[in-house]
């Protein structure tokens, strides 16, 4: 069939074959489908959708346009999560490490920041010396030794998606369900994981702020992943204000570093991480059940194998030898640290996460165009979180600046997300909802 009679039977609603999908998604790399028809394809999608078996067939069409990872030999399951993004969202750094202590694989492929959240590639880009795209045989070995390797998106994995992304990007059709799942799938798929765990953000500083629409990608994912032959489960989190007390690139990496190590563990982020840990152990078999896997992961922390795990990483990934040890000295320093103040007594009973978000990128820790460079030392530290009671002159947060400029504008942008009232709201957990696997006997269907 020809890619416009493709085109016009999805803007006619029909539902399109396996076999169609997968000529159409085969001609992105093969440069017999053009850009316009590209976009034609996604508008038509935004408008009739997709059904679960196409958004299937899309998913694993985009995975098989490029290498699909194996690791024979390996005598452990393979491993990764995703997160749709938020503020102050260190979890990879943690969780990575955690898992490869309890015995899984994980070869960890992360992104950028994306408009007001940040990007684990950026955060590690902190990291003096750390290659976020190592050669093929490195990152191999570095799973298959250490357990664990975080690491960006090669030319070879899922190159449909790259060309379908940047499309959609100029084309408002980046918001479509269907579009969205087989994005994040086909890339995942093609590490050649047995299972995956999925952070599903709602709230204020989340793309998907409502939370019924959370919910619909994340049993969206679920299922496609099912159907494609992946174990996968998701978490419907808050990202209401900022998961860690720190938001930025080094400054989160220092957080990073202290949960690992013990010396300072975020309330909400410990329990995000030890619960989609938790996910992993169990789905991977590795944990008899969530709770089991929780304890688990929470032994490998205690005990500092998780922390080993993160600096041997980081060594074979050519950062310093001693990162963990003296992370202080090899992590950027703003030279402005300063505190934006609260204007008069109350109890913090809202945050817009998402005015914080952009905060980091007044400062320069994120970017307004793709090309833009990026100030790993900027930053928010000591964040105050909902519930807490503060005193006029009390620190809202620690604005970590390059200038003063740069500091007046991100304070600006703080003081608006925070708001004071004289009672305390309800403290609820930061994970709302879990999304069983289809195969999960406790699925609710």
């Amino acid at each position: 069939m020809l890619p416009q009679e493709i085109i016009a039977a999805k803007r006619d609603g029909k539902t399109l074959s396996t076999g169609e999908i997968g000529s159409f998604v085969a001609g992105f790399s093969d440069g017999s489908i053009s850009d316009a028809q590209i976009a034609a394809f996604a508008m038509a999608v935004i408008f009739r959708g997709l059904s679960r078996s196409e958004t299937i067939a899309l998913t694993e069409a985009m995975r098989d346009s490029g290498e699909v990872m194996a690791w024979p030999g390996l005598d452990r399951p393979v491993v990764d999560k995703h997160s749709t993004g938020g503020i102050g969202d260190n979890v990879s750094l943690m969780l990575a490490p955690i898992l490869a202590a309890c015995g899984a694989a994980v070869p960890m492929i992360s992104g950028r920041g994306l408009g007001h959240t940040g990007g684990t590639l950026d955060k590690l880009e902190a990291i003096p010396g750390y290659r976020i795209v190592p050669d093929s045989e490195t990152f191999r070995r570095t799973v298959t030794e250490i357990g664990c390797a975080i690491v960006g998106q090669t030319a070879r994995l899922a190159p449909a998606d790259g060309r379908f992304y940047r499309v959609r990007d100029v084309t408002a059709t980046v918001e479509s369900v269907p579009l969205i799942v087989a994005s994040i799938l086909s890339k995942k798929l093609a590490e050649g994981l047995s299972t995956l765990v999925l952070d599903v953000k709602t709230g204020s500083g989340a793309f998907m702020a409502r939370e019924s629409d959370a919910r619909d990608l994340a049993e969206t994912l679920v299922a496609v992943a099912h159907g494609a032959g992946l174990r996968a489960t998701a978490l419907i989190t808050r990202m209401d204000q900022a998961l860690a007390s720190s938001a930025g690139n080094a400054v989160e990496v220092a957080n990073a570093v202290r949960f690992l190590t013990g010396h300072h563990r975020d309330r909400r982020l410990e329990q995000v991480t030890l619960a989609l840990a938790g996910e992993a152990l169990a789905l991977s078999g590795l944990a008899a059940n969530n709770e089991a896997g929780v304890a688990t992961a929470r032994r490998a922390l205690d005990s500092g194998a998780a922390a080993e795990r993160f600096g041997r990483m980081v060594t074979r990934l050519g950062g310093p030898a001693d990162f963990v040890e003296r992370m202080d000295e090899h992590l950027p320093q703003a030279p402005i640290l300063r505190p934006v103040t609260a204007a008069g007594a109350g109890i913090v009973t809202a945050v817009d996460a998402r005015a914080l978000g952009l905060a980091v990128v007044e400062l320069g820790g994120g970017r307004r165009l793709p090309e833009d460079a990026i100030d790993h030392a900027v930053g928010l530290t000591g964040l105050a979180e909902i519930g807490q009671e503060l005193t006029p002159g009390e620190p809202l947060a620690m604005i970590c600046a390059r200038d003063d400029a740069g500091f007046e504008r991100a304070a600006e942008r703080v003081t608006a997300a925070y708001r004071l009232g004289d009672a305390a709201p309800d403290r609820t957990a930061p994970v709302l909802d879990r999304i069983p696997s289809p195969a999960d006997p406790t699925h609710r269907g």
